[in-house]
Protein backbone atom coordinates (compact mmCIF):
# COMPACT_ATOMS: atom_id res chain seq x y z
CA UNK A 1 0.00 0.00 0.00
CA UNK A 2 1.47 3.50 -1.02
CA UNK A 3 1.68 6.21 1.58
CA UNK A 4 0.26 9.31 0.15
CA UNK A 5 2.31 12.49 1.57
CA UNK A 6 0.32 15.67 2.03
CA UNK A 7 1.95 18.92 2.10
CA UNK A 8 2.00 20.53 5.76
CA UNK A 9 0.36 23.77 4.16
CA UNK A 10 -2.46 20.90 3.55
CA UNK A 11 -3.00 20.31 6.91
CA UNK A 12 -2.97 23.38 8.33
CA UNK A 13 -5.75 24.41 5.87
CA UNK A 14 -7.60 21.29 6.73
CA UNK A 15 -7.59 22.40 10.25
CA UNK A 16 -7.96 25.99 9.80
CA UNK A 17 -10.99 25.10 8.00
CA UNK A 18 -12.94 22.64 10.57
CA UNK A 19 -11.77 25.45 13.27
CA UNK A 20 -13.70 27.94 11.51
CA UNK A 21 -16.76 25.88 10.88
CA UNK A 22 -17.19 24.87 14.82
CA UNK A 23 -16.54 28.41 15.75
CA UNK A 24 -19.36 30.20 13.15
CA UNK A 25 -21.62 26.99 14.47
CA UNK A 26 -21.14 27.58 18.32
CA UNK A 27 -20.71 31.59 18.41
CA UNK A 28 -22.43 32.99 15.43
CA UNK A 29 -25.76 30.50 14.35
CA UNK A 30 -27.08 30.34 18.12
CA UNK A 31 -26.86 34.55 18.09
CA UNK A 32 -29.79 34.45 15.75
CA UNK A 33 -31.31 30.75 16.20
CA UNK A 34 -32.15 31.75 19.55
CA UNK A 35 -33.74 35.38 18.77
CA UNK A 36 -35.93 36.48 21.29
CA UNK A 37 -34.77 36.06 24.35
CA UNK A 38 -36.84 38.15 25.57
CA UNK A 39 -39.99 40.89 25.62
CA UNK A 40 -39.45 42.53 22.57
CA UNK A 41 -41.29 46.40 22.67
CA UNK A 42 -43.47 47.41 19.98
CA UNK A 43 -43.24 51.30 20.03
CA UNK A 44 -46.34 53.29 18.71
CA UNK A 45 -45.44 57.24 18.26
CA UNK A 46 -49.05 57.99 19.32
CA UNK A 47 -51.75 57.76 22.08
CA UNK A 48 -53.50 54.68 22.03
CA UNK A 49 -57.03 54.56 20.07
CA UNK A 50 -54.67 55.77 16.45
CA UNK A 51 -54.03 53.40 13.31
CA UNK A 52 -50.87 51.84 14.43
CA UNK A 53 -51.92 51.49 18.44
CA UNK A 54 -55.10 49.33 16.98
CA UNK A 55 -53.20 47.04 14.59
CA UNK A 56 -50.71 46.67 17.11
CA UNK A 57 -53.25 45.58 20.10
CA UNK A 58 -54.76 43.08 17.24
CA UNK A 59 -50.83 41.43 16.88
CA UNK A 60 -49.31 41.39 19.86
CA UNK A 61 -51.06 38.50 21.40
CA UNK A 62 -50.41 36.00 18.74
CA UNK A 63 -47.07 37.81 17.92
CA UNK A 64 -45.79 36.71 21.26
CA UNK A 65 -47.42 33.36 20.90
CA UNK A 66 -44.82 33.23 17.45
CA UNK A 67 -42.18 34.33 18.93
CA UNK A 68 -42.32 32.86 22.43
CA UNK A 69 -41.51 35.63 24.37
CA UNK A 70 -43.56 38.61 25.33
CA UNK A 71 -44.39 41.84 23.37
CA UNK A 72 -44.90 44.70 24.75
CA UNK A 73 -46.95 48.23 23.38
CA UNK A 74 -45.26 51.40 24.06
CA UNK A 75 -46.93 54.42 23.47
CA UNK A 76 -44.90 57.32 23.03
CA UNK A 77 -46.77 60.05 21.65
CA UNK A 78 -45.27 63.35 20.51
CA UNK A 79 -44.62 66.03 18.30
CA UNK A 80 -46.27 64.30 15.28
CA UNK A 81 -45.05 60.98 15.86
CA UNK A 82 -41.06 62.52 15.81
CA UNK A 83 -40.93 61.65 19.07
CA UNK A 84 -41.69 57.68 19.27
CA UNK A 85 -39.77 57.76 15.78
CA UNK A 86 -36.84 58.95 16.71
CA UNK A 87 -36.64 56.91 20.15
CA UNK A 88 -36.68 53.60 18.02
CA UNK A 89 -34.34 55.12 15.39
CA UNK A 90 -31.45 55.43 18.00
CA UNK A 91 -32.47 52.61 19.61
CA UNK A 92 -29.62 49.26 19.93
CA UNK A 93 -30.16 47.14 16.01
CA UNK A 94 -31.09 44.09 18.02
CA UNK A 95 -34.57 43.18 17.48
CA UNK A 96 -35.97 43.95 21.04
CA UNK A 97 -37.07 47.50 20.05
CA UNK A 98 -39.40 47.51 16.96
CA UNK A 99 -41.76 50.91 15.72
CA UNK A 100 -45.23 50.35 14.46
CA UNK A 101 -46.59 53.35 12.72
CA UNK A 102 -48.73 55.18 9.89
CA UNK A 103 -47.90 57.14 6.91
CA UNK A 104 -46.03 60.08 8.87
CA UNK A 105 -43.13 57.87 8.24
CA UNK A 106 -43.56 58.98 4.79
CA UNK A 107 -44.56 62.32 5.29
CA UNK A 108 -42.78 64.01 8.38
CA UNK A 109 -39.31 64.45 6.78
CA UNK A 110 -41.02 66.80 4.50
CA UNK A 111 -43.38 68.58 6.51
CA UNK A 112 -40.88 69.37 10.01
CA UNK A 113 -38.15 71.62 9.29
CA UNK A 114 -36.25 69.12 11.23
CA UNK A 115 -38.04 65.90 11.96
CA UNK A 116 -34.96 64.06 13.17
CA UNK A 117 -35.14 60.69 11.85
CA UNK A 118 -34.30 59.64 7.88
CA UNK A 119 -36.99 57.07 6.34
CA UNK A 120 -34.42 55.62 4.29
CA UNK A 121 -31.15 55.39 6.28
CA UNK A 122 -32.66 55.26 10.06
CA UNK A 123 -34.59 52.16 9.59
CA UNK A 124 -35.05 48.54 7.91
CA UNK A 125 -38.76 47.64 6.64
CA UNK A 126 -40.18 44.83 8.24
CA UNK A 127 -43.86 44.87 6.83
CA UNK A 128 -46.45 46.85 5.17
CA UNK A 129 -49.19 45.49 7.27
CA UNK A 130 -52.16 47.04 6.07
CA UNK A 131 -53.68 50.67 5.14
CA UNK A 132 -57.23 52.11 5.70
CA UNK A 133 -58.82 54.90 3.04
CA UNK A 134 -59.88 58.05 4.29
CA UNK A 135 -63.28 59.25 4.02
CA UNK A 136 -64.42 62.78 2.55
CA UNK A 137 -67.89 62.68 4.07
CA UNK A 138 -70.75 65.40 6.03
CA UNK A 139 -73.32 64.60 8.45
CA UNK A 140 -77.12 64.01 8.03
CA UNK A 141 -79.72 67.05 6.73
CA UNK A 142 -76.33 69.20 6.02
CA UNK A 143 -77.99 69.96 2.39
CA UNK A 144 -75.09 68.49 0.89
CA UNK A 145 -76.68 65.04 -0.68
CA UNK A 146 -73.48 63.84 -2.98
CA UNK A 147 -70.17 64.26 -3.68
CA UNK A 148 -70.93 66.43 -6.98
CA UNK A 149 -72.83 68.62 -5.30
CA UNK A 150 -70.15 69.39 -2.89
CA UNK A 151 -67.98 69.60 -6.03
CA UNK A 152 -70.89 72.64 -7.29
CA UNK A 153 -71.11 74.09 -4.31
CA UNK A 154 -67.43 74.64 -4.03
CA UNK A 155 -66.91 75.75 -7.41
CA UNK A 156 -69.73 78.17 -7.51
CA UNK A 157 -69.64 79.23 -3.40
CA UNK A 158 -65.62 79.88 -3.51
CA UNK A 159 -64.33 79.63 0.61
CA UNK A 160 -67.71 79.10 1.82
CA UNK A 161 -66.81 75.31 2.84
CA UNK A 162 -64.71 74.27 5.05
CA UNK A 163 -63.84 70.62 6.50
CA UNK A 164 -62.12 68.98 9.51
CA UNK A 165 -59.54 66.92 9.69
CA UNK A 166 -57.50 64.89 12.61
CA UNK A 167 -53.97 67.34 12.72
CA UNK A 168 -51.36 69.33 10.15
CA UNK A 169 -49.85 67.17 8.27
CA UNK A 170 -51.84 63.50 8.98
CA UNK A 171 -52.77 61.59 5.65
CA UNK A 172 -56.36 62.87 6.05
CA UNK A 173 -55.52 66.42 5.37
CA UNK A 174 -52.61 66.07 2.76
CA UNK A 175 -54.95 63.72 0.97
CA UNK A 176 -58.04 66.17 0.89
CA UNK A 177 -55.23 69.03 -0.13
CA UNK A 178 -53.98 66.13 -3.06
CA UNK A 179 -57.74 65.98 -4.26
CA UNK A 180 -58.41 69.76 -4.15
CA UNK A 181 -55.25 70.45 -6.64
CA UNK A 182 -56.38 67.98 -8.96
CA UNK A 183 -60.10 69.36 -8.87
CA UNK A 184 -59.32 73.15 -8.55
CA UNK A 185 -61.71 73.64 -5.63
CA UNK A 186 -61.18 75.09 -2.28
CA UNK A 187 -62.30 74.19 0.79
CA UNK A 188 -60.70 75.85 4.04
CA UNK A 189 -59.13 73.11 6.17
CA UNK A 190 -59.95 73.21 10.16
CA UNK A 191 -57.36 70.51 12.04
CA UNK A 192 -58.14 69.10 15.42
CA UNK A 193 -56.83 67.37 17.54
CA UNK A 194 -57.24 63.77 16.42
CA UNK A 195 -60.30 61.70 14.64
CA UNK A 196 -62.18 61.66 17.57
CA UNK A 197 -62.67 65.93 17.80
CA UNK A 198 -63.04 66.11 14.20
CA UNK A 199 -66.00 63.85 13.90
CA UNK A 200 -67.59 65.56 16.71
CA UNK A 201 -66.73 68.80 14.76
CA UNK A 202 -68.74 67.38 11.81
CA UNK A 203 -71.67 65.98 13.66
CA UNK A 204 -71.98 69.14 15.05
CA UNK A 205 -72.02 71.39 12.14
CA UNK A 206 -68.64 73.51 13.26
CA UNK A 207 -67.51 72.28 9.69
CA UNK A 208 -70.00 71.05 6.72
CA UNK A 209 -66.89 68.38 5.10
CA UNK A 210 -65.05 66.17 6.85
CA UNK A 211 -61.75 64.39 5.67
CA UNK A 212 -60.85 61.41 8.34
CA UNK A 213 -59.73 58.42 8.56
CA UNK A 214 -62.47 55.66 8.40
CA UNK A 215 -60.99 53.88 11.66
CA UNK A 216 -63.62 55.00 14.03
CA UNK A 217 -65.62 55.82 12.13
CA UNK A 218 -68.07 52.54 10.82
CA UNK A 219 -70.61 53.34 14.02
CA UNK A 220 -71.41 56.76 12.90
CA UNK A 221 -71.48 55.42 9.16
CA UNK A 222 -73.71 52.06 10.43
CA UNK A 223 -76.25 54.98 12.30
CA UNK A 224 -76.56 56.97 9.19
CA UNK A 225 -75.38 60.40 11.34
CA UNK A 226 -72.79 60.91 8.69
CA UNK A 227 -73.01 60.43 5.08
CA UNK A 228 -69.81 59.12 2.86
CA UNK A 229 -69.46 61.05 -0.36
CA UNK A 230 -65.78 59.39 -1.38
CA UNK A 231 -63.21 57.10 -0.19
CA UNK A 232 -59.40 58.04 -0.76
CA UNK A 233 -58.01 54.27 -1.08
CA UNK A 234 -57.13 52.61 -4.65
CA UNK A 235 -60.42 50.50 -3.79
CA UNK A 236 -63.32 50.47 -2.42
CA UNK A 237 -62.98 49.60 1.14
CA UNK A 238 -65.28 46.35 1.93
CA UNK A 239 -66.59 48.16 5.30
CA UNK A 240 -68.24 50.88 3.03
CA UNK A 241 -68.74 49.02 -0.70
CA UNK A 242 -70.93 51.39 -2.00
CA UNK A 243 -68.71 54.54 -1.52
CA UNK A 244 -66.96 55.10 -4.83
CA UNK A 245 -63.48 56.13 -4.58
CA UNK A 246 -62.06 59.46 -6.35
CA UNK A 247 -60.68 57.74 -8.87
CA UNK A 248 -64.07 56.51 -10.33
CA UNK A 249 -65.70 59.90 -9.57
CA UNK A 250 -63.17 61.09 -12.40
CA UNK A 251 -59.83 62.39 -9.92
CA UNK A 252 -57.40 60.13 -10.45
CA UNK A 253 -53.92 59.92 -9.42
CA UNK A 254 -55.43 60.97 -5.51
CA UNK A 255 -55.03 57.78 -3.71
CA UNK A 256 -54.52 58.63 0.23
CA UNK A 257 -54.58 56.19 2.65
CA UNK A 258 -53.09 55.66 6.06
CA UNK A 259 -50.75 52.93 6.28
CA UNK A 260 -49.31 50.83 9.17
CA UNK A 261 -46.12 49.20 9.10
CA UNK A 262 -43.26 48.23 11.60
CA UNK A 263 -39.35 48.70 10.85
CA UNK A 264 -36.58 48.14 13.07
CA UNK A 265 -33.68 50.68 13.32
CA UNK A 266 -31.30 50.36 10.61
CA UNK A 267 -28.17 47.61 11.11
CA UNK A 268 -30.45 44.95 12.81
CA UNK A 269 -29.40 41.70 11.94
CA UNK A 270 -31.47 40.22 8.43
CA UNK A 271 -32.01 37.14 9.97
CA UNK A 272 -34.18 38.73 12.98
CA UNK A 273 -35.82 40.80 9.93
CA UNK A 274 -36.85 37.74 8.12
CA UNK A 275 -37.98 35.48 11.13
CA UNK A 276 -40.17 38.80 11.95
CA UNK A 277 -41.01 39.61 8.57
CA UNK A 278 -42.56 35.95 8.03
CA UNK A 279 -44.42 35.99 11.58
CA UNK A 280 -46.12 39.07 11.45
CA UNK A 281 -47.51 38.30 7.93
CA UNK A 282 -48.45 35.02 8.76
CA UNK A 283 -50.45 36.27 11.91
CA UNK A 284 -51.65 39.16 9.78
CA UNK A 285 -53.47 36.61 7.02
CA UNK A 286 -54.75 34.28 9.75
CA UNK A 287 -58.93 34.32 9.02
CA UNK A 288 -58.93 35.83 13.14
CA UNK A 289 -57.06 38.59 12.48
CA UNK A 290 -57.37 39.73 8.96
CA UNK A 291 -61.60 39.55 9.77
CA UNK A 292 -60.85 41.95 13.02
CA UNK A 293 -58.71 44.38 11.39
CA UNK A 294 -61.05 44.17 8.10
CA UNK A 295 -64.22 45.17 10.70
CA UNK A 296 -62.16 48.47 11.50
CA UNK A 297 -61.67 49.21 8.12
CA UNK A 298 -58.19 47.73 7.51
CA UNK A 299 -57.42 46.66 4.11
CA UNK A 300 -55.02 43.62 4.80
CA UNK A 301 -51.63 43.72 2.71
CA UNK A 302 -48.75 41.26 4.45
CA UNK A 303 -46.78 42.76 2.17
CA UNK A 304 -42.78 42.03 2.98
CA UNK A 305 -39.43 44.23 3.31
CA UNK A 306 -39.39 44.62 -0.18
CA UNK A 307 -42.90 45.94 -0.87
CA UNK A 308 -42.80 48.01 2.31
CA UNK A 309 -39.19 49.91 1.06
CA UNK A 310 -41.36 50.32 -2.80
CA UNK A 311 -43.93 52.29 -0.52
CA UNK A 312 -41.04 54.70 1.24
CA UNK A 313 -39.46 55.41 -2.04
CA UNK A 314 -43.18 56.14 -3.89
CA UNK A 315 -44.12 58.37 -1.10
CA UNK A 316 -41.88 60.13 0.52
CA UNK A 317 -41.59 62.26 -2.78
CA UNK A 318 -45.64 62.09 -3.39
CA UNK A 319 -46.29 64.02 -0.20
CA UNK A 320 -43.11 65.92 -0.49
CA UNK A 321 -44.83 67.54 -3.52
CA UNK A 322 -48.08 67.75 -2.18
CA UNK A 323 -46.81 69.68 1.09
CA UNK A 324 -44.60 71.94 -1.04
CA UNK A 325 -47.99 72.73 -3.67
CA UNK A 326 -50.31 73.68 -0.38
CA UNK A 327 -47.66 74.89 1.56
CA UNK A 328 -47.74 73.40 4.83
CA UNK A 329 -45.38 74.25 7.45
CA UNK A 330 -44.85 72.97 10.81
CA UNK A 331 -42.00 74.14 12.92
Amino acid sequence: MTNVRYPSSFFRFLVFGIFLNCFTTILVVPVYAAYPEKSVSLVSPFQPGGASDVLARVIVKPLSEALGQTVIIENKPGAGGNIGINYVARSKPDGYTLLITTSVLVINPSLYKNAGFDPFKDFLPISDCGASPNVILTKANSGINSFNEMITIAKNQPDTLNYAHAGIGVSPHLGMELFKSRAKINITPIPYPGGGPAIQAVLGGSTQIGSINILGLMPHLKSGALIPLAQTGRERSSEIPNVPTLTELGYPNTEAETFVAILAPAGTPSAIIERLSKEINSILQTAEVSERLKSYGFKILAGGPEVLRGRIQREVPMWKDVIEKAKVVVD
